[in-house]
């Protein structure tokens, strides 16, 4: 089992998150089969995001990969 939260941003002592969070995931079984769209402009429609500030990304990974899912998590307004 992996959990890990990493940001996407490359300048984060400046963050501002804003008041709206969007997320999208995409998930992949067994190496076989794969769905989703973890975009970040996806992720963006999902909170209603007209602007964003700051950008996270999740990866779960259970039983040495045979499910796996990566999530795009936006912040803004």
């Amino acid at each position: 089992y992996m959990d890990v939260k990493r940001p996407l941003d490359i300048d984060v002592y400046d963050t501002t998150l804003g008041e709206k969070v969007g997320r999208s995931s995409s998930h992949s079984v067994m190496w076989l089969v794969a769905w989703g769209d973890a975009g970040t402009d996806a992720a963006a429609r999902d909170g209603g995001l007209k602007v964003i500030r700051h950008l996270d990304a999740e990866y779960q990974v259970y039983l040495f990969g045979l499910y796996a899912r990566y999530t795009t998590i936006a912040y803004g307004d």
